[in-house]
């Protein structure tokens, strides 16, 4: 039985390489005399044809580097400057809080770096994602994925690209056979603080917020960046697959934290009369979380919130209130929802608002993350938004003029976040807090949770909107689908070795979000449900049927222990047609519909036989055709294979426990059948049973 990363969070892990200080000397332009491209080079011998570019070349050859680059791929290089990667070696070398002296250099040169430190610093600078200077300057605020598996923003200042606020691009665009070069005038700085310690550095900021976490012994749990183990790929190769994986892979941790300004937090206090200062926000606290209310975790456990003074016991009000802030994976204010336009193969319906659930540090709680179409410019995300009867409607295909907004929610503000190794801290407008309204209001709706909401590892690891467009795929099957080793997953239980698993990347298929986490062979395992309100649910997942689909059969269970499984519905047959008579999908759009109504009749006959239309809100197309009132996932025939949601059941789920789902085949003999995990809906049945509303298309 795997323990949680979660509860070894009080270890402390060092980083090597990892503490060095990011600020760069200001230096003179280089020479830019000898920077140019020669037909036929590639990215190795336009470095080594530079010579303004010989300490990064150096660097290269250290760790091999320069023969991959040398070789043929698809690579983007921003290659420092001799200047700039001088300045950066001596800021390294002179670092007094550095905790080995020096940085483990030998000497302030070149010569000096480690080879853990070329190679962080060569593989910072590589990407497998295309980039061009017209890209980075047009989407501003972008982002970067290294070879390093850390990313790194992009703005446009004075027409020329700015790479973490210190490195510019001074000559761009050189195209080599195999991939594009740009020339900085300083080494990217890599945000090598934690996220305790970048916090604590921004106190003219977030000086309060800041007090809360150390107070509360949070800035220590944050120390960590990756888990304490290696993972071996030992799957096989499939019959879909092109490849088969060996060897091992880390596991990144990270953190994601919103923290309120002093401004936000002086105000919140002044209007409760209380001293505008970490004592005040510890009366705050013990206000909120102290009082007679209880949510439900905590009345099912008989737990009781310390107002005491011992600030690092979990059920301490003020590090209840810090715990509720800290996401267990690395986002950064871009990755936070699936936004519109975020691929040319997704498309939402119009007024569809991208969304996703996260589950907190503050035990067994959510938090909402929503970009309402009709609030701002369409890029305004808000934490924890309540609107009356959300997934209901009073129309037809539409979300319904049912709604009154009772909490307008908590900004985030993309300008104000701060970069960690290990995570981000992101600017809030308001005070966060899990309440009675979240509780009761923000959560009492459909909740739809992608595949990668489920298993943060993705999304810390840079997976989650990997595309196969972006280049080289870590642990790669194939052009469309990486490898996971088995064991990767925290909330993922095994009861049989006989499990592939495989993250289909983004593309062009009828999928949520257009990814999906794929399951081959003779797979017998459990997942952990996000934790919601007590209450009965019914719970929903999404496929599309496929003639290589498996047979299967889902069990719900109150631990990861096997003997806690009880069957859930009947077994499932995944290749069973949205058309078969079992299930009563008709269409409803084009020259000669079966129906008239829109649906309406048969959505009633295909829910009493356990199945769903998919949603109305995307489709699986590429950009030149898109979503339209007939072209999408719930209504559209006659484009291959019907997306279709199954109702797996009715069950009792309750806060103060754990809930799993399991699923097995039953077809063992048979390694080359596929379940998918795509999406999960856990509906509250107050939701599905409205007797004034129905459930919404979206």
């Amino acid at each position: 039985m795997k323990t949680s990363i979660f509860k070894k969070l009080g270890r402390l892990f060092f980083l090597g390489a990892g503490l060095a200080v990011t600020t760069t000397a200001c230096n003179p332009e280089p020479d830019e005399s000898d920077l140019y491209t020669f037909t036929g080079q590639t990215i190795g011998s336009f470095i080594e044809s530079n010579s303004e570019l010989s300490a990064f070349k150096q660097i290269m050859e250290r760790v091999g580097y320069d023969k991959m680059m040398a070789a043929y791929g698809s690579y983007t290089c921003f290659a420092p400057v001799n200047s700039g990667v001088m300045a950066y070696i001596d800021s390294l070398y002179n670092d007094t809080e550095a905790l080995i002296p020096h940085n483990g250099m030998s000497s302030n040169s070149v010569e000096g770096l480690s080879d853990s430190l070329c190679l962080s610093i060569v593989r910072y600078h590589l990407s497998t994602t295309y980039r061009n200077a017209v890209s980075m300057t047009s989407d501003e605020g972008g982002e970067v994925t290294t070879m390093l598996g850390y990313t790194f923003r992009y703005v446009s200042v004075d027409g020329s690209p700015m790479l973490n606020d210190k490195a510019k691009v001074i000559s761009s665009d050189h195209e080599v056979i195999n991939g594009i070069v740009h020339v900085i005038d300083n080494v990217i700085p890599r945000f090598t603080r934690y996220i305790g310690d970048q916090l604590k550095r921004n106190k003219e900021t977030f000086s309060i917020f800041s007090a809360a976490l150390e107070e509360t012994g949070w800035d220590k749990k944050l120390m960590i960046s990756k888990k304490d183990q290696t993972f071996t790929y030992n799957q096989r190769p499939r019959a879909n697959y092109s490849s088969s994986i060996t060897g091992d892979t880390e596991c990144k941790v990270g953190f994601t934290v919103f923290a309120e300004p002093d401004e936000v937090i002086k105000a919140a206090l002044r209007s409760e009369g209380l001293s505008e200062d970490l004592n005040g926000l510890k009366a705050y606290a013990n206000k909120v979380y102290g009082g007679e209310w209880k949510y439900d975790y905590l009345k099912e456990n008989g737990l009781t919130v310390s107002t005491g003074t011992d600030y690092t016991e979990p059920l301490n009000a003020l590090n209840m209130f810090v715990a509720y802030h800290i996401l267990g994976c690395s986002m950064s204010a871009n990755q936070l929802v699936f936004e519109k336009g975020s691929s040319a193969n997704w498309n939402y319906a119009p007024n569809a608002d991208p969304h996703d659930y996260y589950e907190t540090m503050l035990p067994h709680t959510l938090l909402k993350v929503w970009e309402p179409h009709d609030v701002g410019t369409g890029k305004t995300l808000l934490l924890n938004r309540y609107q009356t009867y959300n997934t209901l409607t009073n129309e037809v295909g539409t979300q319904g003029t049912n709604h009154e907004l009772i909490r307008k929610g908590i900004t985030v503000n993309r300008q104000g976040s701060l970069a960690a190794y290990n995570g981000y801290v992101h600017s809030i407008d308001g005070m966060l807090v899990y309440d009675e309204t979240v509780h009761t209001g923000v959560l009492n709706e459909r909740m739809r949770f992608n595949c990668t909401t489920l298993f943060p590892e993705l999304i810390t690891n840079g997976y989650r909107y990997w595309t196969g467009g972006d280049g080289n795929i870590p642990a790669g099957y194939d052009s469309g689908r990486m490898g996971i080793a088995n064991d990767f997953f925290d909330n993922i239980e095994l009861y049989d070795e006989g499990v592939c698993f495989a993250y289909a990347l983004h593309s062009n298929m009828r999928c949520y979000q257009s990814d999906q986490l794929q399951v081959w062979g003779r797979f017998d395992f459990a997942f952990k449900l996000p934790p919601v309100p007590s209450g009965l649910y019914e719970i929903r997942i999404i496929y599309p049927p496929l003639s290589y689909g498996g047979f299967m059969q889902y069990y719900i269970g109150n631990s990861r222990n096997i003997q806690s499984m009880e069957p859930l519905g009947i077994p499932y047959d995944y290749t069973i047609d949205a058309t078969d008579p079992r299930i009563g999908w008709t269409t409803t759009v084009g020259d000669e519909p079966e129906e008239d109504d829109k649906g309406i009749a048969s959505d009633v006959a295909m829910h009493n036989r356990g199945y769903m239309r998919a949603p109305y809100s995307f489709c699986g197309h590429s950009s030149d055709t898109g979503w339209s009132e007939t072209n999408n996932c719930r209504v559209e025939p006659g484009y291959g294979t019907m997306v279709i949601r199954s109702v797996l059941g009715r069950v009792q789920l309750s806060q103060g426990g754990e809930h799993w789902l399991r699923i097995k085949t039953l077809d063992p003999d048979n390694t080359q059948l596929l379940t998918g995990i795509d999406f999960i809906e856990v509906v509250p049945v107050g939701v599905v049973d409205n007797d004034q509303y129905a459930e919404d298309w979206y």
